[in-house]
């Protein structure tokens, strides 16, 4: 039987190539919204994160109406590290709109997506957004696509697929890329007409695949999928697996199931084969399970997860300001509060180590990771962080590494210092591409080759440049990658940072800190340009003499101190130091603290 009620498309693109704006102006001319009704821009992004970032983190369900058929519309992240959920909800769908910036043309993640999606044999409808943009280039960036479709061995019907052109800030759609169009309606119309709706069968026996978790403190797990064979009913006894075997068959009940009506959850009793579902009262579901009828167990085949590739340790805050600013600061709490995380977040993995008050700490990259940290610490959690590092296998014997495919675009005139700084991070240039007035280079990377790179990117392209990358695979160790250049300026004594202590302490390097601002021996308040860490004073005071010299006592310019972001710090830090995350703070310091202390290991090495 096929629902022609129905069509599930999820929305797949590049990070800031416009699918959270696009999917605002579907929801609004669909009629989701009153007229009246104040709508935020970017509805989707409901957390704080997404909302400053201006970047989507989690997978969002939301649905449309749009000439009697319910389109389910699944927002994906864009971004590489949040891979792991577009992998995931292409599960639950039939088809894809493919989203491409018209200035931008196709990047890594766009490549990647696209992959997952040809690979479940999807049906395309590509979609080249933001043509109101005055760099736009609708005809080559349309030939790129189609360049990439062949490049990925998509077959003769997904070369065939429709172009849409889009301004998803104005609300328009067009089939011709030489007109802007007034509505959305040729977008909805090529949805129905494209996507396929789903077939089904009603009649056989229940079964439902879980490709999202949504974690409620009141009624725990939230599980979100397809029912992809019969019928679904509240109070239904049910067999719980997963394909791969992991866990064992057990029994649970269906306790309340909800359908996805625009923005909200509504309550249901039953749901028919394709519908798109939440349901809760299982407690240990997880991604990838498969709920059938009782007595009659039947796995969905699903994708494995991607592993982990960078991990951090988690551990408990030391420093001699611990305890002041944070809620949360036990090892117990660190330890609840991080593996609540894993209920929803499969990409991440958890691990004790030998030390009772850390953990290890792997996700999908340093953004996943980070993001986690943010989380914590809006939530009134006090830790210490260590180096991010990446995680290593063996292979036939040989040890390998995760490889990162880079894409930059850069001004001209960047080139050489760009190619120059990769080049000692161990990256291998595979294409270089001229797009416009700027350079496209695609290099092949060690992920560990990235760490640290970001800030100095910015500089060296003077904050022109744009760098994304994807995971590649593991490919074989490719030898040592110099530290960083460097050191810190190191705090000599426990107090309040002070103008003259500081005045002074900036001819030796970048400040990270401004007067006023409360300091321990061991605290990094500073970059030095030299390779070794300096020990500065800056609570040191003048001392007050009774003669009064003219000039000399006018007041100290200060140069304005380095604002140092979560992400900066990450990047920043050596082996021999540590975050410490707060609340209210972000602080650098060295793993021992004591500078004496410092000073006699460094003399035994």
């Amino acid at each position: 039987m096929v629902r022609e009620d129905l069509r599930n498309v999820a929305i797949i693109a590049h990070v800031d190539h416009g699918k959270t704006t696009l999917v605002d102006e579907m929801l609004k001319q669909s009629g989701t919204f009153r007229e009246n009704q104040a709508v935020e821009e970017r509805v989707m992004d409901s957390n704080d994160i997404e909302r400053e970032r201006g970047i989507t983190i989690l997978a969002k369900n939301t649905s449309i109406k749009y000439k009697d058929v319910k389109i389910n519309v699944i927002d994906t992240p864009g971004h590489a590290d949040f891979g792991g959920e577009v992998e995931r909800v292409l599960k639950m769908v039939n088809g894809v709109l493919l989203l491409v910036d018209a200035a931008e043309g196709p990047m890594p993640q766009t490549r990647f997506v696209l992959q997952k999606a040809l690979e479940l044999g999807y049906k395309i409808i590509i979609v080249i957004n933001k043509i109101d943009r005055p760099d736009a280039r609708l005809n080559e960036v349309g030939d790129e696509v189609l360049e990439l479709l062949m490049d990925l061995d998509a077959t003769d019907e997904q070369l065939d697929s429709p172009i849409l052109y889009c301004s998803g800030r104005d609300g328009t759609a067009s089939l011709s890329p030489n007109s802007t169009g007034e509505n959305m309606i040729p977008l909805f119309d090529e949805i129905l007409r494209y996507v396929p709706a789903p077939e089904v069968d009603e009649e056989g026996s229940m079964q439902y695949l879980v490709s999202a978790i949504d974690y409620n403190e009141y009624v725990g797990r939230i599980a979100i999928g397809r029912i992809e064979r019969g019928v679904m009913k509240v109070n239904q006894d049910v067999s719980i697996g997963d394909y791969h075997n992991t866990k064992q068959e057990y029994r649970g009940k269906v306790v309340t199931m909800y359908q996805i009506e625009g923005l909200n959850r509504v309550p249901c009793n039953e749901a028919k084969a394709g519908d798109i579902v939440c349901i809760s009262g299982i407690e240990n579901i997880t991604i990838g399970d498969t709920i059938c009828e009782f007595g009659k167990f039947e796995p969905v085949p699903f994708v494995k997860i991607s592993e982990p590739t960078v991990e951090m340790t988690f551990s408990v805050n030391d420093s001699p300001f611990a305890g002041r600013e944070g809620k949360y600061v036990t090892t117990r709490h660190i330890r609840d509060r991080l593996f609540r995380e894993l209920l929803k977040d499969v990409s991440l993995r958890v691990s004790d180590t030998d030390s009772t008050d850390s953990f290890r700490v792997a996700g999908r990259g340093e953004m996943h990771l980070s993001i986690l940290i943010e989380n914590m610490r809006r939530e009134g959690y006090e830790l210490g962080v260590s180096t991010p590092r990446v995680l290593y296998k063996q292979i036939d014997g040989q040890l390998n590494e995760p490889i990162e495919r880079l894409v930059i675009d850069v001004p001209e005139n960047c080139v050489g210092s760009v190619m120059e700084k990769l080049g000692a991070r161990k990256g291998e240039l595979q294409q270089m591409t001229p797009v416009g007035s700027r350079m496209r280079l695609e290099f092949l990377i060690p992920a560990r080759g990235l760490f640290g790179y970001k800030s100095e990117f910015l500089t060296d392209t003077k904050g022109e440049g744009i760098m994304n990358s994807v995971f590649y695979g593991y490919e074989p160790y490719k030898g040592d990658i110099p530290k960083r250049a460097s050191g810190s300026l190191v705090a000599f004594e426990t107090g309040e940072a002070v103008t003259y202590g500081l005045f002074n302490a900036q001819e030796r390097g970048e400040l990270f800190i401004t007067a006023g601002t409360p300091v321990y021996e061991g605290m990094v308040v500073g970059a030095s340009p030299k390779s070794d860490d300096l020990v500065v004073n800056v609570c040191k005071k003048k001392h007050l003499t009774n003669t009064r010299a003219s000039g000399s006592d006018d007041a100290l310019r200060l140069i304005p101190p380095r604002n140092m972001s979560l992400e900066d710090s990450l990047e920043f830090l050596a082996d021999d130091e540590l975050l410490e995350v707060t609340p209210k703070n972000i602080r650098i310091r060295k793993r021992t603290l004591s500078n004496t202390q410092r000073a006699k290991d460094r003399a035994k090495m």
